[in-house]
């Protein structure tokens, strides 16, 4: 048996963390072992994870498996998207990255590479939030 070339990285956002394995297929997504269709709950998630894909032309080109965990599930989705934009660049690597059409101009020009920093802000003792001040009473 021949031996498949894999790509693997791993993306975060806020709590999620997915590992991506990307193999050269026909476009199949399985997340934790189910059909993206039947883990996602929402269509605009599925968009947003296969924007890297659809900005690189290679929707039905690789097999992906991806074990994520953590979070709801937009940061998963955003996870996922992390994740397959590394793996594209891993890759591209061998390819001349000063071109115009490589993967990392076209991705990073997207907005894809770049790991999204926001998380939740933690609590402060003497407040409801992390902010949110108990309310105030004069009298």
């Amino acid at each position: 048996m021949a031996n498949k070339q894999v790509w693997t990285a791993t993306g975060r956002r806020k709590r999620a963390i997915a590992q991506v394995r990307m193999t050269g297929g026909t476009g199949n997504i399985t997340i934790n072992g189910i059909n993206i269709d039947e883990y996602m709950p929402n269509k605009m998630l599925i968009m947003d994870i296969k924007q890297p894909l659809v900005a690189t032309s290679n929707e039905n080109r690789f097999d992906i498996d991806v074990k994520v965990n953590g979070g709801g599930y937009s940061g998963q989705a955003g996870a996922i998207r992390h994740g397959i934009t590394r793996a594209l660049l891993s890759f591209d690597a061998n390819t001349d990255q000063t071109r115009e059409d490589s993967y990392r101009h076209i991705l990073k020009n997207a907005g894809f590479v770049k790991r999204d920093p926001r998380v939740k802000e933690r609590k402060k003792y003497g407040l409801k939030k992390a902010r949110r001040a108990p309310q105030f009473s004069k009298r």
